[in-house]
């Protein structure tokens, strides 16, 4: 790589994208410092020059990683430094590999680590676009047998109008937040958020971004010719031609009768067992070395030959569906008895139980971003236990996919739940995939739907998904709905699409090869908008709207406005009062900022008692009210009693009784509980009480 800077710069949507390379990071394959405005990414690419010896797979790594000096901050915590990925890291990451993979080519398994550092950060421009643009030209510089570069970019819908590359504050109000990326001749990948917009929105959003990010690949292509990069001289492995033609031979019939049988463990078993056969004769001890790998490897393209030569004959899919059936499906509403709602959702193979439990604002989910803290009231998350497809593994923290998983089914649900401004509870919903056999991500989103609607949330419309495949050969392809886990293995894309009956509120498309074109996608989503309309009518038959009433062991929440300069009231010196009212009551209290105080409790007569507790806390004095109250101290002119908390007026000495009064304690008695009447309340905020006036009206 050259040492001497090269810039190439590109207007992009409202701002100017700046790729420069051969200043900083010299030593890796490529390296690549990519700016859109303040937001700057270091992107680098580290390409092994041998392969990885035993490898069947593609060994990529990619890491994107927010350092908090980008926005001038230094972490929290004790050590200071940034630890573990966040989710936004996380998904990141996954969004720059996504459309990458497919265009290294088969067979090449050097491995590659593409690490993306966002080193500056503009709160407005979200770094994921500059990071992906950075990865693709890294790949490049480096030389690597990389089909690309690729192009990416993020589209919103408003007013009727596609927006390039708005910023976060766009985005507040748009209706569409997607983010496509491509070569020069296709698209790769999808990842979007919709407010329930139409098929032909979403296509037109897909062309618009692959149409305008042509600008960043020309300009990709300029830095590297510029740089003079010299590709490698990679050859892919020779395939032995003898050994395929007698696998072929003998293995061929008995794999095609192991995917004429239609239940997965099954089918699994009986194709395990072919690969033992095969190797057992044709790799055994003392075989050449590699050869196992290599019976394994021609066994599994003449699985991947033979699924798909069936569907595109015409013929009936492994499970003996056409083109366009989704598997039955079952349904089942409130099956655990103490949750707050809960659903089992299951289409054929795949069976999602998903949970909602409703909290207070205190358990809403504190984000610590770049661009600052903020608070999110909903969450979902998605866990795939290896007993859901038959496997012994380790149970800990969420791995990537189900991060993305968990992801892609809250973009799909977000845009139905009611205003989270206003509505009093925090949302948690929990997907715990009990059995998979394809897209566990789509039947979340359904689950997600029941479950709310279960719990008694308002949400607009239930949301449906649907995973669709595709197998394509040249100019042939057939485009399958509700696609099983061996289709998806097998077949060339995943292409997930939610929504409700009005439109699209989620898509997310990957791609295998080397992109599909408009013609595909819009048979994609003319299909899944068939699959999906007959999944929410399945759906509609178990529960076709919220509960109106919620679970007996949800939180109740009352909310009542007080006025903000008596907040400290309410809470007290040290939190002392609130506390107090808290352990007496069992009630969660929670104040804004606007005085707006929520009460929450499974018991509605706890929840009743502090609402009446806080008012009285939180109530001005008025003239000419009765109040009954507690004598707390006797004078010789008088008496102070309390008539609400932290209130207390005087009686005096004439106003005990009608008739004389000589002697205070003759008449009254410390803690004493009396009627009193408020005759005034001065500018100084001194009470003048009375119980003599109670007396002579009760006479009159």
């Amino acid at each position: 790589m050259a040492l001497a800077k090269i810039t190439k710069s590109f207007q992009y949507g409202k701002h100017t994208v700046t790729l420069e390379t051969g200043e900083i990071a010299r030593q890796a394959s490529g390296a690549c410092v990519a700016s859109m405005g303040d937001t700057v990414v270091l992107a680098t690419a580290v390409t092994m020059k041998e392969p990885m010896p035993g490898k069947d797979f593609f060994p990529m790594t990619v890491d994107y990683q927010e350092k908090t000096f980008a926005a001038g901050r230094i972490p929290g915590g004790f050590f200071k430094r940034e630890g573990r990925p966040s989710e936004k890291e996380i998904l990141t990451s996954r969004l720059i590999d996504r459309p990458i993979r497919p265009l290294f080519p088969e067979g090449f398994t050097n491995e590659v680590q593409i690490i993306a550092t966002v080193i500056s950060v503009d709160p407005d421009i979200d770094a994921d676009i500059v990071a992906m643009l950075g990865a693709s030209a890294a790949l490049k510089l480096s030389g690597a047998p990389f089909n690309g570069p690729i192009g990416a970019a993020r589209v919103g819908y408003q007013g009727g109008q596609y927006l390039l590359n708005p910023g976060n504050k766009e985005l507040v109000d748009s209706q569409l937040n997607l983010v496509v990326a491509g070569t020069e001749k296709a698209v790769l990948m999808v990842e979007s958020e919709a407010q329930q917009l139409s098929e032909e929105v979403m296509l037109g959003a897909v062309m618009f971004g692959h149409e305008q990010m042509q600008a960043a690949i020309k300009a990709i292509n300029e830095l590297v010719k510029d740089a003079g990069v010299q590709p490698w001289a990679w050859q892919p492995p020779v395939e032995d031609g003898a050994l395929k033609n007698t696998l072929q031979a003998e293995f061929g019939p008995l794999i095609a009768e192991g995917y004429g049988i239609k239940e997965k463990t099954a089918r699994q078993d009986r194709i395990a067992e072919i690969h033992e056969m095969a190797i057992g004769k044709h790799a055994a001890e003392g075989a050449p070395a590699g050869t196992k790998e290599k019976v394994q490897k021609i066994i599994g393209d003449i699985e991947y030959r033979t699924v798909r030569d069936k569907i595109l004959s015409g013929a009936a899919r492994i499970d003996g569906r056409d083109t366009r059936t989704v598997r039955p499906i079952t349904i089942r509403t409130g099956v655990l008895p103490r949750t707050h709602g809960s659903a089992l959702f299951t289409r054929g193979e795949t069976q999602a139980l998903v949970v909602t439990t409703l909290g207070t604002g205190r358990d809403a989910q504190i984000i610590d971003a770049l661009e600052g803290e903020r608070k999110d009231p909903f969450m979902l998350h998605y866990n795939f236990p290896p007993y859901s497809v038959g496997e012994v593994g380790r149970v800990g923290s969420p791995k990537r996919r189900e991060v993305g998983h968990g992801r892609l089914a809250k973009r799909a649900v977000v845009a139905v739940l009611p205003d989270m401004e206003t509505y009093p509870y925090v949302l948690r919903v929990v997907s715990e995939i009990t059995e998979s056999n394809g897209s566990s991500s789509m039947a979340t989103v359904c689950g997600a739907s029941l479950s709310m609607m279960d719990a008694g949330v308002p949400i607009k419309a239930p949301v449906a998904g649907v995973a669709m495949g595709l197998i394509k050969e040249e100019k042939r392809f057939a485009v399958l709905t509700d696609i099983i886990g061996d289709e998806d293995h097998l077949g060339d894309m995943d292409f997930k699409v939610a929504g409700t009956t009005n439109g699209v509120t989620a898509l997310q498309m990957d791609i295998k090869i080397e992109g599909i074109n408009k013609e595909i996608m819009e048979v994609a989503l003319k299909q899944a908008k068939e699959g999906r309309l007959h999944i929410l009518g399945e759906m509609g038959k178990a529960i076709s709207a919220p509960r109106s009433e919620l679970s007996e062991y949800a939180p109740r929440i009352i909310a009542i406005k007080i006025n903000p300069e008596r907040i400290r009231d309410v809470i007290g010196k040290g939190g002392a009062t609130i506390r107090a009212l808290t352990e007496e009551t069992g009630c969660t209290i929670d104040i804004e900022d606007d005085g707006t105080v929520k009460i929450a409790s499974a018991d509605n007569v706890a929840a009743q008692e502090a609402v009446r507790r806080v008012r009285q806390l939180t109530a001005d004095v008025e003239v000419g009210m009765v109040y009954e109250g507690k004598v707390a101290k006797l004078m010789d002119f008088g008496a102070f009693v309390t008539i609400l908390p932290g209130k207390d007026g005087l009686v005096h000495i004439s106003q005990i009784s009608r008739e004389r009064v000589e002697n205070v304690g003759d008449k009254l008695k410390e803690g004493e509980v009396v009627r009193v009447k408020v005759l005034e309340v001065d500018k100084q905020g001194r009470i003048r009480l009375s119980i003599k006036a109670l007396q002579e009206e009760q006479v009159s």
